[in-house]
């Protein structure tokens, strides 16, 4: 007999507009549930295998909590503690995990190895975060957007600051849940222009950011220096200053505006010290879905 292939989560592409518009449905049912202190362990059982080679407080925290909300297990792997670290192929870890786990989050450096890790994986796999891509995160900022003020259909979002990871994921979000994209940018960190150009119907990339804010429902951002890029950080700062996410950009904005970060935020840098507690910051609930909204999708694939 065939096995049957197992569905993978590595961008939002994987999934469809009605598949992703269910499934942030399903996160907030998800989240009502645990809130009501209601036991679903539909998972009781089952394990997840998670694969850190980057650091993590909100992704490690998410999918371990969600697993055992699901009463289920979630196991974590780094490198240096497993034969990943030792210089076993990619392709023998990803068949030897995959057959011992029911499914694999990778959170990672290169976004090829996830993708190799998958076409070798018998289990789905998810990116939990890689360079290229982040579509666990806008999950949760979809759902937050959803949560305060219902559908983000036609809505103007705006990113501010790298082209970076995050970006490029809006980029698809953009185009599976039906919104507008202006992307403010210093020259030299846009985004993959082939990406880009692939959704130029839905995205825009500016230079002045105070002018992209106008009218924003949706205002979101990230630290300038990420993992990886500690060696650029001087040059970075110099060249993001003027990018600062304020009150005042804030009040450009449309009047029901959210402001969303991923976290961790450099307080001062990408955004000023206080507007993360701004009535219109929803960064720290955002968080927070970052376990409801992967929970659901973890059942999607589950049971797919």
């Amino acid at each position: 007999m065939t096995q049957k292939q197992p569905r993978h989560f590595l961008t939002l592409q994987d999934l469809s507009k009605a598949e992703l518009q269910t499934l942030i449905n399903r996160a907030i049912e998800l989240k009502k549930m645990q809130h009501a202190h209601e036991l679903h362990a539909y998972f009781e059982g089952y394990t997840l295998g998670m694969i850190f080679e980057k650091a993590s407080t909100r992704t490690r925290l998410s999918f371990e909590v969600g697993m055992s909300q699901f009463g289920g297990h979630a196991v974590f792997l780094s490198p240096k503690d497993t034969q990943l670290g030792r210089g076993e192929p990619l392709e023998d870890s990803a068949r030897v995990i995959s057959s011992m786990v029911d499914a694999v989050m990778i959170r990672t450096f290169e976004h090829e190895k996830i993708e190799t890790f998958a076409r070798y994986s018998s289990k789905p796999v998810i990116n939990g975060l890689t360079d290229a891509y982040h579509p666990c995160q806008l999950l949760a900022d979809v759902m937050t957007f959803v949560e305060k003020r219902g559908s983000i259909q036609g809505k103007k979002v705006v990113w501010i600051g790298d082209g970076n990871n995050m970006c490029h994921s809006y980029i698809n979000a953009a185009e599976r849940f039906d919104f507008n994209l202006v992307i403010a940018a210093p020259s030299g960190y846009e985004p993959d222009p082939d990406l880009l150009a692939k959704h130029a119907d839905r995205c825009e990339l500016v230079q002045d950011f105070e002018e992209a804010v106008k009218g924003a429902h949706l205002i979101s951002t990230d630290v300038w220096t990420s993992m990886g890029q500690e060696e650029e950080s001087a040059k970075r700062l110099k060249d993001f200053s003027g990018f600062q996410v304020t009150e005042s950009v804030l009040d450009k904005a449309d009047t029901e505006v959210l402001l969303m970060h991923c976290l961790p935020a450099h307080r001062g840098e990408e955004v000023n010290l206080s507007v993360l507690d701004d009535p219109r910051s929803v960064v720290f609930e955002q968080a927070q879905n970052r376990l409801h909204a992967q929970k659901a999708l973890l059942e999607l694939l589950l049971k797919s």
